[in-house]
């Protein structure tokens, strides 16, 4: 018997907030499942900076363990992502701001633009305000050096 993503969440929640206690950290995880990726919370803290770490590294190493723990312990349902403080929310909102005056230029001139190089979340959410706003978009290049290229829509 597969164990279901409810258990899977559970477990996740328990093993980071097992985790969190390391640090000297007890607190309650916020823990939903969205289809296949289980969401896990970390409220604000004073440990917010640390848990982040430099550019989130060190809050993509705690999805990193959970994960690997959920996928050692057998759970199908190994997508994890890991937020604290609502770091990753305000960050994609903050993204999605200034992508908003890159559509519009691609819109206005018609040119195709490529973008800076960017992490997989990031590039997703570019992805998703491109059809927003009835732009194709693709991904280019590989590993650090991965970048989207927003383009006029074809229909137009």
């Amino acid at each position: 018997m597969n164990p279901s993503i409810d258990e899977a969440t559970q477990f996740s929640k328990k093993f980071l907030e097992d985790l969190l206690t390391f640090f000297g950290l007890n607190t309650e995880v916020e823990a939903t499942a969205d289809g296949e990726v289980i969401q896990l919370n970390v409220p604000s803290t004073s440990l917010n900076g640390f848990l982040i770490g430099q550019r989130g590294d060190n809050m993509r190493a705690l999805q990193y363990l959970t994960s690997t723990a959920l996928k050692n312990n057998d759970f199908e349902h190994a997508r994890v992502n890991v937020d604290v403080a609502e770091y990753k929310k305000q960050r994609a909102d903050r993204l999605r701001e200034k992508a908003v005056d890159w559509v519009k230029q691609v819109q206005t001139s018609g040119e195709p633009m490529a973008l800076q190089p960017m992490n997989a979340a990031d590039r997703r959410v570019i992805h998703q305000l491109a059809v927003e706003y009835d732009l194709a978009s693709e991904s280019a290049g590989d590993g650090r050096d991965r970048h989207i290229v927003l383009k006029p829509s074809s229909s137009e």
